[in-house]
């Protein structure tokens, strides 16, 4: 188990530091950019993997709502309807020569 005695308070460990303001060797500042690309290829993997399934949430909500589109299109039948009365409205009407 972990010691739960408190830090010294004049400890250096994990202080936050500004590499502009402070002079630091070429070796700490090597140091520095190694820990932050690690960091940073830690954090783009965990957002390239929730960037994946948001595009593919919203491919599924798009594909969904095309789809259910077309299956409520071809369940129409307005212009079927419209077709047959005026097929029925022409054949019972009058007969002239024009028809």
């Amino acid at each position: 188990m972990a010691d739960k005695k408190p830090l010294k308070s004049g400890s250096p460990f994990a202080t936050r530091i500004d590499p502009t303001k402070e002079s630091l060797s070429k070796e700490q500042m090597h140091f520095i950019r190694q820990v932050e690309l690690e960091q940073w290829k830690k954090k783009t993997s965990k957002l390239r993997t929730r960037n994946v399934v948001t595009g593919l949430a919203i491919g599924a909500l798009v594909l969904g709502i095309y789809g259910y589109t077309f299956y409520s299109v071809s369940q129409e039948r307005i212009m079927d309807e419209i077709d047959e009365e005026a097929k029925r409205a022409r054949l019972q009407g009058p007969k002239t020569g024009a028809n």
